[in-house]
């Protein structure tokens, strides 16, 4: 038996001009996800099942970029993506470009366990969605006004937006503070924040699941997908740790960085934190990214190269902890 801990996540790089209110209802709806996963663990329920429950409260409510409120495409559209792994025999399923689905960490964990795949994606992903009889929505519940008006906003600025919730008047002056323009594959992006939601556990019986979900990019080209349902990236469970990753996706991908911190752990021996350090500071490159982690032993960890990540943790212990900054 070990202690369980959980970690949940809204996203990194954080607007450093974001008002309070905004903060402080991004704080509640971590804060109320923690409390629903600390409620479900101290029942005994099992780390897939308590990454599954919290990524789907994320999902339903649309503060963060993820189910309802998730970013739109260039046409307005919102194409959703997904992914969950199971530690205990490295079980995993993925889900992108869905349209529909009210919540697709749950059709992630459908492929995983009801499907001969790890992936399905666009038409594949909604036609296993239909057969599977999972609550679908018209595209339009996901879409909010915010969204609307931030998409307007990318499009006169010719731009690819990461955090679309930054107020629409004083646009020139968010972002992160950076003297020069942020580059994504070598091309310049205005805005670096993104609200992509995640959670990690550890169970009592030491197994370890992870769940990331997201709508991407504001302004993104419609197909384009990202590191949240590519396991490995942005998604990876194991039998030592489990970990989610937030941030800017395509270098999340190029560093394989939630594998990363099982890597390091198996081959360097590092414990959970130092790994996590290790990780941020020499696989991310010039990216910018954050990630949440737990061990098998109960340790729970998170780390980030950018101004801020939305997060929340919590042991067995009584530890628990709601932040944005460092």
């Amino acid at each position: 038996m070990v202690g369980w801990a959980i970690a949940v996540h809204g996203g990194a790089g954080v607007d450093p001009n974001l008002p309070t209110e905004r903060q402080e209802l991004a704080k509640q709806l971590l804060t109320r996800c923690l409390n629903l996963g600390i409620t479900a663990l101290r029942s005994s329920v099992s780390a897939i099942d308590v990454v599954e429950l919290v990524v789907r409260e994320l999902e339903t409510d649309p503060i963060f970029n993820s189910g309802r409120g998730s970013a739109l495409t260039e046409d307005g559209t919102v194409e959703m993506e997904a992914s969950i792994m199971d530690g205990p025999g490295r079980r995993c399923g993925a889900v992108s470009g869905v349209t529909t689905v009210k919540n697709p960490v749950s059709l992630a964990r459908l492929v995983m366990e009801k499907s001969p795949h790890s992936y399905l994606a666009f038409s594949g992903a909604e036609d296993f969605a239909k057969q599977m009889g999972v609550e679908r929505e018209e595209n339009g519940y996901f879409v909010t006004e915010d969204n609307k008006e931030m998409l307007k906003i990318a499009q006169e600025a010719n731009s690819i937006v990461f955090d679309y919730r930054i107020p629409t008047n004083g646009f020139e002056s968010c972002g992160v503070g950076v003297e020069s323009p942020i580059r994504m594959n070598g091309l310049p992006i205005s805005v670096y924040a993104p609200e992509t939601v995640g959670c990690v556990v550890v169970d009592s019986q030491g197994g370890c699941a992870a769940a990331t979900s997201t709508g991407g990019l504001m302004n993104k080209r419609s197909g384009r997908i990202g590191d949240s349902p590519l396991i490995g990236a942005g998604t990876y469970a194991c039998n030592i740790c489990a970990v989610s990753c937030t941030g800017e996706g395509e270098a999340i991908i190029r560093g394989t960085l939630a594998r990363e911190v099982g890597a390091v752990m198996e081959y360097k021996g590092l414990g959970l934190q130092e790994a996590v350090d290790f990780v941020i500071k020499e696989r991310l490159d010039e990216g910018q990214a954050g990630l949440i982690a737990v061990s098998n032993t109960g340790e729970v960890a998170c780390g980030f190269n950018c101004v801020g990540m939305f997060r929340g943790c919590a042991t067995e212990d009584g530890f628990m902890e709601v932040a944005i900054w460092e």
